[in-house]
């Protein structure tokens, strides 16, 4: 047997994909599961982001396109946060990259240093600490905490800032807690963050699921005041529904951009042609979709929250972005069920609902469900989950 690097054996699979994939192996046995762990919208996307595609595939747009993505749809990222956050810009400002995920695990390579501190907010995304670890950084956690809606205060930001620190992950709405800060909020976040001299690398995967009475909140004009020490990260897996065609991009200083352009180039080079026709059809509109994904989410989320209202010995934050609730669930918390993980699989075993456990998110205290489901879906989902924990 070959000896595997360090690296690799310092982190863990994606939880949130072993948790839908156990569902997925007891669905195949013909047991009656019901998965509230997926990240991603249930829905098709727009039928002009269809339509796109398919005519790309008729025109024979299947060559290679530049690394960093077809000019158009460079600019289109632009024209998008230029409507959307007043960002002005250039293309060289603009990569295009296999969904989200893979802007920030390259960011993480052209930044860091061994030893090199990343400050990330927890409860976090699940991949946030393994990319920094894979990339020789260090992930430190700061806590933030339900009672406060899981949003990173100032002091807790400024105790956790060492010597070595060199970069914080913002991300807003949060994966996997859904709460979101307001401009203001994110303006003394960053405001500080940068005082500090650290790198800020903003999150805003779910930057359009921001639901009314709030609004969508944005790093951009940090970017225009601070370009060498700021970073975007943004994509179309979730706001227009189209996750597995893996389309994301990142916003930066051009130097940065020409890095993670060199570290694409050796690694994937360019996304997919045609879906690079699809994300120029999303992302130029028109945005009625948007609008109507919204609704159909905020409904979905009021309806969860007031099931899990029922829940005696639990407590959700209500949030106001994204597609997940992360109620803490501890009151549940028994000798034969001491913690997330346990919890989760008695959930599943005994009411068939698959969620997260709260441990992969950096909070043992909390679950994570998605209400990315048929509404009623999720409604029979939550019953049988608040009759089982009756049971305990």
């Amino acid at each position: 047997m070959p000896t595997y690097a360090s690296r690799v054996q310092r982190i863990a699979p994606s939880a949130t994909l072993t948790i839908n994939a156990k569902a997925a192996e007891l669905k195949s046995q013909g047991y009656d599961v019901i998965s509230l762990a997926a990240g991603e919208p249930d829905f098709p996307p727009p039928d002009h982001v269809l339509e796109a595609a398919q005519e790309a595939a008729r025109q024979g747009m299947t060559k290679y396109t530049p690394v960093t993505g077809r000019p158009e749809l460079l600019q289109a990222v632009l024209d998008y946060y230029a409507a959307m956050y007043s960002l002005s810009g250039s293309r060289d400002m603009a990569i295009v990259t296999n969904g989200g995920k893979q802007a920030l695990f390259q960011l993480f390579q052209v930044l860091l240093d061994p030893g090199d501190e990343v400050l990330i907010p927890s409860p976090y995304w699940v991949s946030y600490p393994d990319m920094v670890q894979l990339n020789d950084g260090r992930p430190v956690a700061v806590p933030t905490y339900a009672e406060s809606n899981f949003l990173l205060q100032p002091e807790d930001l400024e105790q956790r800032i060492g010597p070595s620190a060199k970069a914080i992950v913002l991300n807003t709405p949060s994966n996997p807690t859904g709460c979101h800060y307001s401009q203001p909020e994110l303006d003394e976040i960053a405001s500080l963050a940068l005082e500090k001299g650290l790198f800020i690398v903003a999150d805003e995967i779910y930057d359009q699921l921001v639901y009314p009475p709030s609004a969508p909140s944005s790093v951009a004009k940090w970017l225009e005041q601070a370009p060498e020490q700021v970073a975007i990260v943004n994509g179309l897996s979730k706001s227009f529904a189209i996750p597995g065609w893996r389309v994301g991009y990142a916003l930066s200083h051009p130097a940065l951009i020409k890095n993670l352009s060199k570290v694409q180039g050796q690694s994937t080079s360019n996304v997919c042609s045609l879906a690079q026709h699809a994300a120029l059809a999303a992302l130029t509109g028109p945005y009625d979709f948007l609008e109507t994904s919204r609704q159909r989410f905020k409904k979905r989320r009021d309806a969860a929250l007031e099931k899990i209202s029922g829940w005696k010995r639990a407590f959700c934050p209500k949030p106001d972005g994204a597609f997940y609730l992360f109620p803490k669930m501890d009151g549940y918390y028994t000798k034969a069920i001491p913690d997330s993980t346990a919890l989760c699989t008695y959930l599943l075993e005994q009411a068939g609902v698959a969620l997260v456990p709260g441990a992969a998110f950096g909070d043992d205290s909390c679950v994570r469900l998605s209400y990315a489901a048929e509404d009623s879906v999720l409604l029979e989902a939550l019953d049988k989950i608040g009759e089982a924990l009756d049971r305990i």
